[in-house]
């Protein structure tokens, strides 16, 4: 069974730089049209089901924004 995985984004904490959506190999993040309380526009979560958990997005994030957790499967 394939692991699946979850990707939270603080939205108020990201500054907008983008090192996440450069970074992911599954182009998982694009950044948002919305800007958050800092003037910033975020990173979002475009393809939630594409994620593979490889947490590159979260440990390149200078601002700890993002947090990858895996799924569990409530059918085993």
């Amino acid at each position: 069974m394939a692991r699946r995985y979850t990707v939270q984004i603080d939205r108020e904490r990201c500054k907008g730089c983008e090192l996440c959506v450069s970074v992911c190999p599954r182009q998982v993040l694009d950044m948002s049209e919305k800007i958050n309380t800092r003037g910033c526009h975020s990173a979002r979560v475009a393809a939630a089901t594409d994620c593979i958990g490889c947490a590159q997005c979260s440990d390149i994030c200078p601002d700890a924004a993002i947090e990858i957790t895996e799924e569990l499967d409530r059918h085993a």
